[in-house]
């Protein structure tokens, strides 16, 4: 059993209670870096169970004030789906004008990639079966991609055990390469395996059922295969064709989904962060009811699902307190309001603390073989709309909204367009004339951008993934940052955006000849800088280019 070789405990670390935004010199906050109470210390099998966890804590972070600018700051704005609502923020993404404590946490946070790497040491120490250990590098992919897909190239392959990141940088291409192979390798130990189960005290996210981190490594592999497809579409083909086809497959249900909630004694990060600095009473003691502090819902979302008479809408986000207007997003990238007389009347954020994240779900896998199919003619198993269609009806199904039969034959609802209630932000221009229903005369592109679109309205709140996908192919449309919100002095375009986030400053000190090596040969034209574009981002006629 992999409990054999199991020769001591982890440490915990101590817990420290953060009561405000840290915005601001959050590396000198601390909190429990693995995500684990006294009483699961006392369980069988605690060494491997705090291990994975403490693997997965890299994927999105227990800790909050990582989790507010890895997915609320970074990933939710540039995504479409949370705007800035803090007027203090005067350095901000959403603005293009970062200091480097927003941008560094990918790469620099001691809750990312040290604890990736520390944890996957530790669980090499303490285990030697093959399942827990496939499990562990199916976990590190589902972490690290982010990271690369945030800056390009990275240090990978040459990666120390507990994550010195001071070595040589891997080329984004190379990272991606060398994911694949771990998937590989990850569901080839499995497979032998698929019907032995480990104990479902080690696992907080299948319960130790094999199967299902089969279908998980086959998914996050056609993710990944997709990401690439305009950069290397032969490669793509083939990791994606394969991934469907293994005797196992791919996420096919909601039962499948990837969800993490061991949050310990802080709750879900996301609802944390979004609640920083929130209005809960007006002046006249009356209760606030948006129940959203630094972010709120952003414009982009709201617009499209309120076009769509999208019945999840009040799933993802509470009521604003503008007269007459349900639900009312903020629109990113704009000189932000004040909070307590203006902004805490957007629609918020509909989240709980003990709500889980989800890493990846069935939904995404049904759009992702859509557009392999209606797009780039890859065997999928299946045709465009009905994996279209299972998409939308998976996501539907997720959120509990209902029968989603209604709304796939919407041919005629589009976005709507966007108008500021607080009168200085609308937004002129049409968003988008794409409509729900499944055309099967409409073109190649259009095709591409009703998949995408649905694809991001059922990944709410995945932000980086969002982001990822409008940089691959310009969709959804998003509504670009106001001249007078870019404070970017001409380095980022407002409509075209941030394509990637520059390098941690210290990178330049402490791995200065591998950083320099990094931005002259493997980052390519643009240099390290927010509006250069990512190998993956080479789209021919991307739309973001040509708005």
């Amino acid at each position: 059993m992999f409990f054999s070789r199991i020769n001591k405990l982890l440490a915990v670390a101590a817990i420290a209670v953060c009561g405000a935004s840290c915005t601001a010199g959050y590396l000198e906050i601390n909190s429990n870096p693995y995500g684990v109470t006294d009483d699961e210390m006392q369980r069988d099998g605690y060494a491997v169970r705090a291990a994975l966890i403490g693997i997965a804590n890299g994927v999105i972070s227990p800790d909050v004030n990582t989790t507010q600018f890895t997915d609320c700051l970074l990933g939710g704005t540039q995504g479409g789906y949370l705007a800035d609502a803090n007027a203090n923020f005067r350095n901000t993404i959403s603005n293009y004008n970062p200091t480097d404590d927003w941008t560094n946490v990918f790469m620099k946070s001691p809750y990312v990639i040290p604890v990736i790497y520390s944890n996957y040491r530790q669980l090499h120490q303490v285990t030697d079966d093959p399942v827990i250990l496939a499990v562990g590098d199916i976990i590190k992919v589902a972490a690290m991609h982010r990271v690369t897909d945030t800056y390009g190239p990275i240090p990978y392959s040459k990666i120390g055990q507990n994550g010195e990141i001071n070595v040589p940088y891997d080329s984004q291409q190379d990272v991606y390469k060398k994911m694949f192979e771990e998937l590989d390798a990850a569901v080839a130990a499995l497979i032998p395996n698929r019907t032995n189960n480990f104990a479902a005290s080690a696992d907080v996210i299948y319960g130790g059922n094999v199967e299902k981190w089969i279908k998980f490594a086959n998914s996050l592999k056609l993710r990944l295969a997709m990401r690439i497809v305009y950069a290397d579409p032969d490669l793509a083909k083939q990791m994606a064709e394969s991934a469907v086809s293994n005797e196992v497959g791919v996420m096919a249900s909601n039962d499948d989904n990837a969800m993490f909630a061991s949050w310990g004694t802080s709750g879900n990060p996301i609802n944390v962060s979004v609640e920083y600095n929130m209005v809960t009473r007006h002046e006249d003691g009356t209760a606030c009811v948006t129940e959203s502090g630094d972010s709120h819902t952003a414009a982009d979302i709201v617009c499209y699902m309120n076009g769509y008479n999208d019945p999840r809408r009040e799933f993802y986000f509470t009521q604003s307190e503008w007269d007459g207007r349900e639900y009312v997003g903020m629109r990113r990238g704009i000189v932000i309001p004040d909070q307590a007389s203006v902004g805490h009347r957007f629609s918020g954020v509909r989240i709980g603390l003990t709500d889980p994240v989800c890493w990846m779900n069935a939904a995404e896998v049904a759009f992702l073989k859509a557009e392999a199919v209606a797009v780039f003619n890859f065997n999928m198993g299946t045709d465009a709309r009905a994996a279209y269609e299972e998409g939308i009806r998976l996501s539907f199904e997720q959120w509990g909204a209902g029968d989603a039969s209604s709304y796939m034959a919407d041919a005629t609802s589009v976005p709507e367009t966007y108008t500021d209630p607080a009168g200085s932000n609308t937004y002129e221009g049409t968003l988008s004339t794409i409509t729900v229903a499944w055309d099967e005369n409409a073109t190649t592109e259009q095709k591409q951008e009703r998949i995408i679109t649905q694809k991001w309205i059922a990944n709410w709140l995945l932000g980086n993934e969002a982001w990822s996908d409008w940089r691959r192919t310009g969709y959804p449309r998003l509504i670009p940052v106001t001249e007078s919100g870019n404070y970017s002095a001409g380095r980022v375009n407002s409509t075209s955006g941030a394509r990637r986030m520059e390098y941690p400053d210290d990178e330049a000190i402490s791995n200065s000849e591998n950083y320099s090596y990094a931005v002259s040969s493997l980052l390519g034209e643009g240099g390290d800088n927010m509006s250069t574009r990512l190998w993956f981002d080479c789209k021919p006629d991307n739309p973001a280019y040509n708005r």
